[in-house]
């Protein structure tokens, strides 16, 4: 039980590492970025002070949804073992 429990808090650690990492590589090519960091005429409209609002932001959500995830399947697991290993325990109690 003990390395599942490993196993799947690993993997939470994993899927939030590459949604942060997807969720900046999508905000880095969006239209909307690139006008920001100088895609404008002649750099016109360039504003850097994205990297210190929204690029956090945006790698903090993308960590966080995924973990969320995995601590949402962890939680149902346990409860389907939990629920699975009383109902073994009543039929076998039934059975004697």
């Amino acid at each position: 039980m003990e390395r599942r429990e490993s196993a799947a808090s690993c993997g939470g650690c994993v899927l939030a590492v590459a949604g942060a990492s997807v969720a900046a590589l999508v905000w880095a090519s969006s239209e909307r970025t690139r006008l920001h960091m100088g895609g404008g005429f002649e750099g016109e409209g360039t504003d850097y002070s994205v990297l210190l609002t929204e690029l956090p932001l945006v790698v903090a959500a993308g960590a966080a949804l995924p973990a969320l995830a995995c601590a949402l399947l962890i939680r149902v697991l346990r409860r389907r073992l939990r629920a699975t290993a009383a109902a073994t325990a009543t039929e076998s109690e039934l059975h004697e």
